[in-house]
């Protein structure tokens, strides 16, 4: 364990590699990153791989615009392939109430380049025939959002990150946050402590507990999400769009030889439970039987559980704490964090390095906005 760093990075998921490796790239090389399990074992590796730019706020449009043109060129830079399937996103609306709202998200989307458009159910039908469209008043598809490999996508930023000199400390938590006139002084795990100014939590769900730990108050609750994929299942073309029924958060998309797909359960409270729930299982399944009937024909193959780490508007914290000084966070992305990676990466080594994050403004998302009375909400949350 090294002694001194100048800067820990707690979480070894997609935001904390892409934040080391931004950081090297910059020249700041004496990063550890530390991990209490494996690199992208965490939240990343339960996630379902998603890649959107159909969101709400202009912030989280230009965080994920960017990251897709990393995503895109992802192997010529890092040498890794990360199976990126832009087979597009298609959200379907139920409730004619919802239809101003994308509406509204769409002009914004358009005006920021996003090649995403209105669809009709007679389109829906011809981009996902799979559909019945019984309450489907119409709907919304980009065709540069896709899916891609979770896992291999945040290795590959750790590759990367180590060939630069970052070092990555797995299987070792975070026990203590030390601080002393006000600012981080180091960071404690069982295996010693690092000595360091800077200390940046990327520890999704578990962000609150060690925001505490320097005694800050980071407003990120963990809530369970269940995935399941089916055995393989040819009844279906591998070539059908994500697809999004939004009012339930009812989603399938190929993977593999078959499909994956999920259900967010809204009235569930916040918990670190990780087992499937059989009863929601079963709710997903005749939810996702009932809006595409050819799954009837399917097997479900496994499922697991992940979390969501989720704040009060849906969106990240993203910078500064503010106190103690030398702690910034990046964290609490309610659900599309993975696909936003690279610019999250990019952003918060410019305002480490620079003092202000010019890839995109992130200051909608500064830490301190709660207690400003200023959140940022995100409508398009699954």
């Amino acid at each position: 364990m090294k002694q001194t760093a100048d800067a820990v990075v707690i979480g070894a998921g997609i935001m904390g590699c892409a934040i080391a490796h931004a950081l090297a790239e910059r020249g700041l090389t004496d990063v550890v990153v530390l991990e209490k399990d494996a690199i992208g074992r965490g939240a990343t590796a339960d996630a379902a791989g998603g890649i959107r730019q159909q969101f709400s706020t202009e912030t989280n449009v230009r965080l994920a615009t960017y990251s897709v043109r990393v995503w895109e060129t992802y192997g010529e830079r890092f040498g890794v392939e990360i199976g990126l399937r832009q087979q597009g996103y298609l959200f379907l609306l139920t409730d004619p109430a919802e239809v101003p709202a994308f509406e509204a998200n769409l002009a914004l989307q358009q005006r920021l380049g996003v090649p995403a458009r209105w669809v009709t159910p007679e389109e829906i039908a011809e981009l996902n025939p799979a559909v019945r469209l019984d309450g489907v008043v119409g709907g919304t598809f980009c065709p540069e959002d896709g899916w891609c490999d979770t896992y291999g996508a945040t290795v590959g930023f750790a590759q990367a990150a180590r060939r630069l000199g970052v070092r990555f400390e797995e299987e070792t938590p975070v026990v203590g946050i030390d601080v002393a006139g006000g600012r981080v002084v180091g960071v404690r795990t069982p295996a010693g402590e690092i000595a360091t100014p800077l200390a940046i939590v990327c520890a999704g769900p578990y962000t609150r507990q060690v925001g505490a730990m320097a005694g800050a108050d980071l407003p990120v609750d963990p809530y369970r999400r269940m995935s399941f994929i089916t055995e393989p299942f040819a009844a279906l073309p591998a070539s059908l769009p994500m697809t999004i029924e939004f009012s339930r958060g009812l989603y399938f998309h190929p993977e593999s030889r078959g499909f994956l797909f999920g259900m967010g359960n809204r009235d569930e409270p916040s918990s670190f439970e990780k087992t499937v729930d059989e009863a929601w299982m079963l709710a997903t399944v005749e939810a996702l039987v009932e809006r595409a009937p050819a799954f009837e024909e399917a097997s479900v193959l496994r499922g697991w559980a992940g979390f969501y780490e989720v704040t009060p508007d849906d969106n990240p914290l993203l910078g500064w704490v503010g106190e103690p000084a030398g702690l910034a966070v990046a964290a609490g992305f309610s659900g599309h964090g993975f696909m936003q990676g690279p610019a999250i990466g990019a952003c918060l080594a410019e305002l480490i390095l620079d003092g202000a994050a010019t890839t995109v403004d992130i200051a909608p998302f500064r830490p301190s906005r709660f207690a400003e009375g200023a959140p940022a909400r995100e409508h398009n949350v699954i």
